[in-house]
């Protein structure tokens, strides 16, 4: 009888290990089998990652590509403005064709947005399933080594720039509205003119903003034209002639106060920066003192540093303008047929911008051309 209690216990002890062992292989191949289905996962969602990169790739060319194209069609309508027509029912016709080109550029837009959105939804399912192989692969009492971090999420281009555009266009129905099928084409006003610069100027700083241009000199081309503006905005503002946004944008509000600056020192008004204006702008800031009186210069310094970057001024950067600065502006002017005044208007800002992009593009010439039409290539 012991020696059959023996056995017995004999075969319980075998049966038990093995036991233990199927139960250690069952949870090794259970183990093996959620590392698989993880590794699986992480695969599809690389492969997902792969296909949102692609479709937001696609979505962001397109949406270069129709910015490009309205920006070409208000340089085109600016164009219009400096035409001989009597009347401005041509240039409502020209508002008109912008139409399609606008609502593409902005269906555009949407369709990037919503493309970078889904990017970023594939990125972080992408996370996760990493997360959860490290989890796996760690095993139940283990502690992942790796743990894989969030995605964040960038807008395709800031909201100060989005906003302006949506300002501009704003800014441009109410001035385009303004003006009847009657009013003489001359006497369409700087303040229409203004707005359409604007709005030209708005889009191509949400151009390079979103990454539409490649070439580092004509993302720099674009900021430095702005540079002006928003110098002579901030001037204006602390002589307390302009209360608007000091965005770097030439629209009908600084137009205004650059009037309203013209009439307070005597001066004919014009809406646009000469010598006389720049002088009367700086005397006041000089008279405020302070701060101010250190800031008077920088809106014609931008002009020296721009003329410099087109090749037109050879002068210093120091924020005195001289009958030499005046001579270089009327010389850029009559290079790229826009009148030459010597005075900074809402044509010659836009002149600025095109010269210094087509200066910087690719297969450009030495010079400027003389009738800049093109926005930068994306």
């Amino acid at each position: 009888m012991n020696t059959d209690r023996a056995g017995m216990s004999g075969l319980l002890a075998t049966a038990m290990v093995s036991i233990a062992v199927v139960v250690a292989l069952a949870g090794c191949t259970e183990g093996a089998d959620s590392v698989d289905r993880a590794k699986a996962q992480v695969t599809a969602k690389e492969k997902a990652v792969a296909s949102a990169q692609a479709e937001f790739d696609a979505a962001s060319e397109a949406f270069c590509g129709a910015s490009s194209d309205y920006i070409s069609a208000l340089d085109r309508y600016g164009d219009v403005l400096n035409d001989t027509a009597p009347t401005v029912g041509d240039v409502q016709v020209a508002g008109a064709d912008l139409a399609d080109p606008r609502d593409d550029a902005f269906d555009d837009a949407e369709a990037a947005v919503a493309a970078q959105q889904a990017l970023v939804t594939a990125q972080q399912e992408l996370v996760e399933a990493q997360t959860a192989l490290a989890a796996a692969e760690a095993g139940p009492t283990g502690t992942p080594s790796v743990v894989p971090a969030a995605p964040t999420s960038t807008p395709l281009a800031p909201t100060a720039s989005v906003d302006r555009v949506e300002q501009a266009e704003a800014d441009f129905e109410d001035a385009q509205a303004s003006v009847t099928e009657q009013t003489p084409l001359a006497d369409a006003s700087e303040q229409f003119n203004s707005a359409v610069v604007a709005l030209e100027m708005a889009w191509l700083t949400l151009f390079a903003d979103a990454g539409c241009l490649t070439d580092d000199q004509q993302v720099q081309a674009v900021t430095a034209v702005g540079a002006y503006t928003y110098a002579l905005q901030g001037d204006l503002a602390t002589a307390g002639y302009y209360t608007g946004t000091v965005d770097g944008v030439s629209g009908p509000m600084t137009v205004q106060a650059i009037e309203d600056l013209q009439e307070a020192n005597g001066l004919p008004v014009t809406g646009t920066v000469d010598k006389a204006t720049a002088a009367a702008l700086q005397a006041e800031l000089v008279a405020l003192g302070g701060a101010a009186a250190q800031d008077s210069l920088a809106s014609t310094a931008a002009v020296q540093q721009t003329l410099n970057l087109v090749g037109f001024w050879d002068g210093p950067v120091d924020g005195v303008w001289t009958d030499e600065l005046t001579a270089a502006l009327q010389a850029f002017q009559t290079e790229l047929g826009v009148e030459p005044t010597g005075a900074v208007d809402a044509a010659t800002i836009a002149a600025f911008e095109q010269a210094i992009a087509e200066m910087t593009a690719p297969d450009a010439e030495p010079s400027p051309s003389a009738s800049p039409t093109s926005p930068p290539a994306g």
